[in-house]
């Protein structure tokens, strides 16, 4: 596999620190941003700003604009990709939390349909599209932070770490949101509770730019550029679909199985849970939250294994454990008679544990399938294109399925049994190229060697 990170300086312990605090932090408040209106869509903007007679229409419509962050990511991810690769990673992190931080904020301060019409949810879906190009740009400038900054022996658990940002985003969003529940009637709630959730942004926002214009460029972004490789005419994106359409097919494949399973089991599980198993928004939001909070040293876990026994043999096993492990979860919650202990153990074993491993090694996994010079575009390609063809239409999808079942989540179980067979076919074939690529590599330094003995 294309790999540009040997002999890069050495990079002092002090120095990673600040790193891993700048991109853990940055993910953090990103994913925050984003998946904040994940959590209200189904519960608050169906209301708000899709009012039907019919519940089911108004939720497909809420979820249709979460599907619209997901259509602007892989934009976000070439826009960003490409300048990430000519001027650097650093800026890019800049530039685009503060984009995903105005989009937040102006979210939280749009007028409801009853207020201004149509013009309502037409800003709600602008501002989700702000939000996903922000994301696009962000997710992989983040974990190149820390992968290129790492040792060759532990760029799996290093680029671990910012990916725990999901999780704390997640458990952050979850948290706020079930806070305010907890703390104000439905009444208040839906007039100004949920606005305070995405206006609290603008001081998460503040703190991590005054922590991320305090790090350097990469080591090996630096070395790019001191090669001359940032000037080269060929823009980046036509360089990686040209020389690595192979990887980019098992990029996008393995990547299937953490879109839809994340979106299954921390999105749309929320409102299966309040609408078909009569749990409070509070409790599901918190089962959620707890859920989010219990993947965090899970992730480095996988990281750490993915750096002992390969990316895509940990990736992979992990798949197959999400699409197994999915339909006990939806038989624990449809037997629970909403004893929120058994809703907590469906929830959190399968996305703390099993789909941690999946999360934790993916950045190294898909950072490892192009060179430095292309890596940033690469990466966005294969991480954000699968989130805009699968992952933002996974909660009107299972929705849909639902409504098809008369209520029984079967059908969202095999949804997410083939992807996840799909995505273990792809990692363990990214594990036997690189394991090829190590021998024959092996085996020229050996040739080399018996043929230029030293003397």
């Amino acid at each position: 596999m294309p790999n540009a990170g040997k002999g890069k300086p050495t990079t002092s312990k002090k120095e990673m620190r600040k790193v891993v605090i700048a991109s853990l932090l940055g993910a953090t408040i990103e994913w925050y941003d984003f998946f904040l209106y994940g959590v209200v869509a189904g519960i608050v903007f169906n209301k708000l700003y899709f009012p039907t007679t019919d519940p089911f229409i108004g939720t497909i419509l809420a979820y249709s604009t979460f599907a619209i962050g997901y259509l602007a990511r892989p934009l976000g991810g070439f826009i960003f990709g490409h300048y990430g690769d000519k001027l650097g990673r650093k800026r890019m992190l800049i530039l685009t939390m503060l984009i995903m931080g105005i989009a937040t904020v102006g979210i939280g301060l749009v007028p409801t349909y009853a207020s201004i019409g149509i013009a309502a949810p037409i800003l709600l879906q602008t501002l989700r599209l702000c939000q996903g190009l922000g994301l696009g740009g962000e997710w992989g400038g983040a974990v190149l932070m820390t992968y290129e900054y790492a040792d060759e022996r532990e760029k799996a658990f290093y680029a671990s770490i910012p990916q725990m940002g999901l999780a704390t985003g997640l458990c952050l969003a979850s948290g706020v949101v079930a806070l305010l529940s907890w703390l104000l009637t439905n009444e208040e709630f839906m007039l100004w509770g949920w606005r305070a959730a995405f206006i609290f942004s603008v001081v998460l926002i503040g703190v991590a730019l005054y922590v991320r214009t305090h790090i350097l460029e990469t080591p090996e972004f630096r070395k790019v550029q001191e090669e001359g490789h940032t000037e080269k005419k060929a823009l980046p994106i036509v360089t990686v679909c040209k020389n690595y359409p192979g990887n980019i097919a098992l990029g996008v494949g393995a990547r299937w199985i953490d879109g839809v399973f994340f979106n299954v089991l921390a999105v749309f599980s929320i409102s299966y849970l309040v609408q078909y198993i009569n749990v409070t928004r509070t409790e599901a939001l918190t089962a959620v939250m707890i859920a989010a909070l219990l993947m965090c040293p899970f992730i480095l876990i996988a990281g750490r294994l993915a750096d002992r026994f390969g990316r895509g043999r940990i990736y992979g096993l992990a798949s197959l454990a999400c699409g197994l492990t999915i339909f006990p979860a939806f038989w624990l919650m449809q037997s629970s008679g909403g004893n929120m202990f058994l809703i907590g153990l469906a929830i959190a074993i399968p996305l703390s544990i099993c789909y941690a491993g999946v999360f934790g090694p993916e950045a190294a996994l898909f950072s490892d399938l192009f060179p430095a010079e292309v890596r940033y575009t690469g990466i966005s390609i294969v991480y954000q294109f699968p989130g805009f063809l699968v992952a933002g239409i996974v909660p009107g999808v299972c929705t849909v399925l639902m409504q098809w079942n008369d209520g029984n989540p079967f059908y969202i179980c095999i949804f997410v049994l083939i992807a996840a067979a799909t995505s273990a076919f792809s990692a363990f074939t990214i594990q036997r190229r690189h394991n090829r690529a190590e021998r024959l590599a092996h085996e020229r330094n050996v040739m080399q060697a018996e043929a230029n003995p030293q003397v």
